[in-house]
């Protein structure tokens, strides 16, 4: 059995893997995959909600994760994960559909999230297509120099070969080896 309340006062007062602050603020935030906000507080904690929601993108499609407390026992299958539809509207009637009996909370911040995803989505695509940009490539000054050396002592090694080729050829033109 899940105990919602326990497990909170547990990360809130003593440990949790996911808090963290930035700078000297006193705002805490949560870097669990699954959090909605983004922000360590009772009601968006994906570990101390026995139902919760969220929404992720993977390789370009979006996915609504759930959780409830009936596959608290599992933790493999603890999560079910629903793919959406790349249309806009026909996700957001799925959110509706599925979202239905949950806190509000979570279905306003999870339509914000979809919202988000599917913006950024179209902008990847955009981008995608203006493929005509040049690319910046870095400059691996390091690799270039020692090539750039590697290729005179290979000069200087060529032209040592070639002055001993042309003086054993002379040599031969001359008979000093006698055939």
């Amino acid at each position: 059995m899940q105990h919602d309340e326990m497990i909170w006062t547990v990360i809130n007062n003593q440990f949790c893997s996911f808090k963290t602050t930035i700078g000297g603020r006193d705002t805490q935030f949560c870097r669990n995959e699954y959090n909605v906000t983004g922000q360590c507080n009772r009601s968006a904690c994906p570990l101390a909600n026995s139902r919760y929601a969220t929404i992720r993108e993977e390789g370009g499609t979006v996915s609504l994760y759930l959780k409830t407390v009936e596959r608290a026992h599992q933790p493999k299958k603890l999560w079910e994960k629903i793919k959406l539809s790349r249309n806009y509207e026909k996700a957001m009637g799925q959110l509706d559909e599925h979202l239905a009996y949950f806190p509000k909370f979570l279905v306003h911040r999870n339509k914000q999230r979809l919202t988000k995803i599917h913006q950024y989505l179209i902008r990847m695509r955009k981008l995608q297509l203006k493929k005509n940009t040049p690319r910046l490539v870095r400059v691996h000054r390091k690799v270039e120099f020692r090539e750039a050396r590697r290729e005179e002592k290979a000069l200087v090694a060529a032209k040592l070969d070639n002055a001993i080729e042309k003086e054993l050829v002379e040599r031969l033109a001359r008979g000093t080896y006698g055939d």
